[in-house]
């Protein structure tokens, strides 16, 4: 049996090695109420530099392109139109200076325009952080003049707001898989029920016949409108036979608080795979 994690999450994270690293931060979403309509993160430097931080908000939530690719739309300007929520929080301090091995609180304060409607609002929080230096090789260097490079690394994680009764779920259609190659690719389309994103996790297990599993994946996923998500995962050889794709969408997510997750139904469907 292969079992894959499928990366959903938008943090812009850096493949450099720790002298590049941002800071980490925690949680990974970041969910206000209407009630208290504050809330805080933590940062931490694990870096052996100071990291200087900057915080600032957008509009955006994920889509998919027509490769079936999870990214993010983001909207410089969104109108009334949209639920954006980023011109009305700010984070507090909103520029810092971390010490190495360090941690700092900011608390995020929401100020929503009088006669707000009912509903989930969204941004995007921006943890901008420069701090470390990257070695510039590959130089021909006469004069002992060492070139480095100071990195940023930004870090984007999402913002709900709600105000009042919210509720979400999914519709599953359009399922289908098929073996290419050495890969099993699987595509769906998703529609968003209720005022609020769909956050959840989206698993998906191949079975033969006899009902053993040849491969398996899962990952978060967060459906705010429509998305025509495309998964491939290695599975490797198999012989010639019938399968079976199981595929499902649930509110399980081990990575939030479980008091920020709005429960829903999910969705579950199956389709056969055949190997010829």
């Amino acid at each position: 049996m292969m079992r894959r994690l499928l990366a959903g999450a938008f943090a812009i994270a850096s493949a450099a090695p720790l002298a590049a690293q941002g800071v980490l931060v925690a949680p990974t979403a970041v969910y206000i109420d209407h009630v208290r309509r504050s809330s805080t993160i933590t940062l931490y430097n694990p870096n052996p530099d100071p990291a200087e931080v900057t915080i600032s908000t957008a509009f955006g939530y994920p889509i998919t392109d027509s490769l079936g690719h999870i990214t993010l739309r983001t909207v410089a300007q969104p109108d009334s139109t949209l639920p954006s929520a980023a011109a009305w929080i700010q984070a507090f301090p909103r520029r810092m200076t971390i010490a190495p091995l360090e941690r700092q609180t900011v608390r995020l304060l929401a100020t929503p325009p009088a006669g707000l409607k009912d509903g989930e609002y969204w941004g995007r929080l921006i943890i901008s952080a420069k701090g470390g230096k990257l070695a510039v090789t590959g130089m021909q260097d006469t004069s002992a003049v060492q070139v480095a490079l100071t990195m940023i690394v930004n870090t984007n994680i999402g913002m709900a707001y709600r105000k009042g009764p919210v509720t979400t779920g999914v519709t599953l259609s359009q399922l289908a898989a098929r073996i290419v190659r050495d890969s099993l690719v699987v595509s769906s389309h998703l529609d968003r029920q209720g005022n609020a994103a769909f956050v959840g996790m989206v698993h998906g297990v191949l079975v033969d016949s006899t009902g053993a599993v040849k491969a398996e994946f899962q990952g978060p996923i967060g459906v705010y409108y429509t998305m025509d998500p495309r998964y491939a995962t290695a599975v490797g050889p198999l012989p010639a036979g019938r399968y079976r794709l199981r595929f499902a969408l649930t509110t399980d997510r081990e990575d939030l608080d479980p008091r920020v997750v709005l429960k829903a139904a999910g969705a579950r469907d199956s389709v056969d795979v055949r190997i010829p």
